[in-house]
Parts: structure tokens; C-alpha cells; sequence
């Protein structure tokens, strides 16, 4: 009864008593000294606080180990026969190093619960994916985030859009294949590709194309076919579309809003965060499509793109829709 023991083997290099308990290691010294100058066991415990099972735990082990002896001990077991094994421990840390996923992604790939993946990343101290570089898996400073979350409660109710600019693959692969030692023809190099995306806010579908610029006409006409490919899901309604402050966004898509009847929302300058789940899905798009493989032609990559997305929307684990895909909040169509 509050006397600090645990059933834990010892570990005499602990200096710090338990939270809970009544007696740091100056009180167990106390009960000796008192024992030893002639007080009842009966008596030091009224004193004390505590049982007097307590006090003889202390006078005994005092007796049998000296003044080690009064060193709080780990309150971790001798065993944990349902621990996770060492052998599935490497696996989901394996996974992480390869795949740089969370837990809801890893935990089906290596079999085990992704509760049971966040105890054992947590355990050997990886770092979170929020704190690292989506690219390298390097641990970086942690980018402004938006203070308050949302999510809109039904599909097409907002949708998210914007253009994520990457270089393009010349032919026969790039620094990813031949290594960064490859002379650069920075002059007459193989240009860029733009990718436009645009989101649900509600269930998280994606639709993304791999178009050669970003212009008012090539957005308008991008709007116009992931307007149909949001329907052929079951989204046939969207009512609100919000963009960041570009030009092309500003002025192209006015008639393909007012034909669809979207009202058109902006964000406020110089605040990408607050058109988040778009820019978390170029996130994606270049960690997991984009640079994750070591494509040898820019068409490899372009072709790679509707695969991808399929799986995304189909498959692919989502860790704010508590590890199910996009798909699971629309209707069958």
C-alpha cells in the first residue's frame, strides 16, 4: 500500500521514486534508522503513513542488500510475452526507412495493426512524418500549420485546386539514374511539366493531369474534365472551388464556375496552408508518383500518373479518413 515496490526486476541505477509513491528513498532510509534504533514496525508505520508490510519490505530488504536495497526499482516486467517480436519490429522499421509511410499505410503492408506500428515507431524514437523532408526523410523544421482544422461534411460541398511544377526526365533518366555526377544543360534542358490538381475536401478524391503549362485556357479546360471525372464518382454537384491568387485562376475560370454554378473562393495571399489538402496531395504526388521511382523517360513517368491515381482513390490508406481510401466516402455510382 503505497510503499513504492513493484513486481519489475531491479535496476539499482534508478535514483527516482515512483509517481505514486508515498516513500522516496530518504523515507525508506528513515524506517531503517527507526527500526534500528528499537521502534515497532507497528509504530513506524502510524508514523510513516504507511502499511506495515511496507515497512518490513524495507527493513528486509535493507537486511538482505544494504542501502542498495533502497533504490526504487522498474515497475517494467520480467517479461512481456505479448510484445511485438524483434524480428516484426525490424520489418515495420524497415518499412518506414523504405516507404517513409504513417501508420495506417505500414500496418497493413508488413500485417500487423497500425496502432501496433505507432507503438514501435514511437518506441525506438522515429521521428513523425510531419517533421521530415517528404523527399529525403531527413528530419527538418516543421512548416507553418494551419491552427484550426476542417473537413466539409459532404462530397463536392469544396474542392481544392492548384499546379505543382516539376522538372521534366530527359530521355534515358536523370540524376536519379546516372547520379548527380551527369552534366546539366541548364540552357536547353528538358523544361517542366505542370501538374494541375484538383481535391475533395470532404472525401479526399483526387483528379490530377500532366499538362505542358499553366494558363488561363489550359486551367479552364483542365476544370471543365475534373468537373466530369469528379461526376463519373458520384460528385455531381460541386459548389464551392478555392484556388490560391494566380492569375489564370483569378480570370479562366469565371465562365466554367458561373456554367457549373461554383462559387469561386480565393485564398488570402501568401497563406498556401489555408488551400492545405491540395498542397498535401502535391505532396504526395511527388513523394510517391513523381520521385519515388527512377523513371528513364518523361513519358514513363506521365503514363504512371493515371495508375497511380487510381490507386489512390481506390486503395491507398488515408490517415485523416482513418486509414481508408477516398472511395469509402462516396456512393457507388
Amino acid at each position: 500500500m503505497g510503499c513504492g515496490l513493484s513486481k519489475a526486476h531491479s535496476n539499482p541505477e534508478v535514483l527516482v521514486s515512483h509517481g505514486s509513491a508515498r516513500l522516496t528513498v530518504h523515507g525508506r532510509r528513515l524506517i531503517v534508522a527507526r527500526h534500528q534504533a528499537g521502534w515497532r514496525q507497528a509504530h513506524i508505520a502510524a508514523a510513516m503513513g504507511v502499511s506495515r508490510k511496507c515497512v518490513k519490505t524495507w527493513i528486509d530488504r535493507y537486511a538482505s542488500e544494504g542501502e542498495a536495497g533502497l533504490v526504487t526499482r522498474s515497475s517494467r516486467p520480467h517479461t512481456t510475452p505479448t510484445r511485438t517480436s524483434d524480428e516484426v519490429e525490424q520489418k515495420v522499421l524497415t518499412a518506414r526507412t523504405t516507404h517513409r509511410d504513417g501508420p495506417d499505410v505500414l500496418g497493413p503492408r508488413v500485417g500487423v495493426p497500425a496502432r501496433t506500428v505507432s507503438r514501435i515507431l514511437r518506441r525506438h524514437r522515429v521521428p513523425y512524418l510531419r517533421d521530415c523532408d517528404p523527399i529525403t526523410g531527413e528530419v527538418i523544421r516543421s512548416s507553418k500549420q494551419t491552427a484550426v482544422r476542417y473537413e466539409r461534411e459532404r462530397p463536392g460541398e469544396l474542392v481544392h485546386m492548384d499546379v505543382k511544377k516539376i522538372g521534366r526526365i530527359p530521355d534515358g533518366g536523370g540524376w536519379r539514374v546516372h547520379g548527380r555526377g551527369i552534366p546539366r544543360d541548364r540552357a536547353n534542358g528538358p523544361g517542366y511539366d505542370y501538374v494541375h490538381s484538383m481535391v475533395d475536401d470532404h472525401s479526399r478524391l483526387a483528379y490530377s493531369e500532366v499538362l505542358p503549362d499553366e494558363k488561363g485556357i489550359t486551367c479552364a479546360a483542365f476544370l471543365e474534365r475534373a468537373i466530369a471525372s469528379f461526376a463519373d464518382h458520384g460528385i455531381t454537384r460541386i459548389e464551392r472551388l478555392i484556388t490560391d491568387n494566380a492569375w489564370a485562376y483569378r480570370h479562366s475560370l469565371r465562365a466554367v464556375c458561373a456554367e457549373h454554378g461554383i462559387v469561386q473562393k480565393f485564398i488570402k495571399p501568401h497563406c498556401p496552408w489555408q488551400n492545405g489538402k491540395v498542397e498535401r496531395l502535391n505532396r504526395t504526388l511527388a513523394t510517391e508518383w513523381a520521385y519515388r521511382t527512377a523513371y528513364t523517360s518523361n513519358a514513363d513517368r506521365v503514363a504512371a500518373l493515371a495508375p497511380w491515381l487510381e490507386h489512390y482513390n481506390t486503395e491507398r490508406r488515408h490517415s485523416a479518413l482513418k486509414g481508408h481510401p477516398p472511395i469509402s466516402r462516396l456512393q457507388p455510382t
